[in-house]
């Protein structure tokens, strides 16, 4: 079963063409989705996590206030490393056990939709990698007008992560979506036919 790496900046539109993947029918593999799961209340990833970074992080129902751990785990590269030590582990496990299940329900390939995929050297498990890129100051408008962030935090985010050469760098395919959604169908139908080649 082929594995095809989907990554992206955030605010690139990645979620839309893993959206589009799967509508053709490649199964997905969603690390973020996998970042929920493993967070949920009495899993020991968050009893880990409230050990390193506060218990009152846990509410009274025992969810995670994900908007404090943000503010406390971003706050210093060594502070998100330390929550990347306890979280990536278990990601990468669940994935795994995910691809492998794909895999055996006979999928051709499967869709890691994954968006440090290129920053933790991912890639290189891959066998085709698929960056969606789009311009900073786009993404930052995208930030803005469709989640709500102001302008400096959505600044924030996208210096924190791996910058746009060196994601790009790491690309099989790369998918621009600077311009309308309509323009990522025919971009996504030439990953579907690099795939099934």
């Amino acid at each position: 079963m082929k594995r095809i790496g989907l990554t992206g900046g955030i605010g690139s539109g990645k979620s839309t063409v893993a959206g589009l993947l799967q509508d053709a029918g490649l199964p997905l593999v969603d690390a973020d989705a996998i970042a929920r799961t493993i967070m949920e209340p009495g899993s020991p990833v968050l009893a880990e996590v409230a050990q390193e970074f506060g218990d009152d992080l846990i509410g009274p129902d025992g969810t995670l206030n994900r908007a404090e751990l943000a503010r406390r785990a971003f706050a210093t590269e060594e502070a998100t490393q330390r929550l990347n030590a306890i979280t990536h582990p278990a990601i990468r496990a669940e994935a795994e056990r995910q691809f492998t299940e794909h895999e055996a329900a006979g999928a051709q390939a499967a869709v890691y939709d994954m968006p440090l995929l290129v920053d933790l050297g991912l890639h290189n498990d891959m066998d085709l990698t698929v960056v969606v890129n789009v311009d900073v100051d786009e993404r930052v408008r995208r930030l803005v007008s469709s989640r709500g962030l102001d302008e400096a935090d959505a600044r924030a985010r996208i210096a924190r992560q791996i910058d746009d050469a060196t994601r790009l760098a790491a690309a099989d395919v790369v998918i621009d979506n600077n311009g309308p959604v309509e323009a990522l169908a025919p971009q996504v139908e030439k990953v579907l036919a690099r795939i099934r080649s």
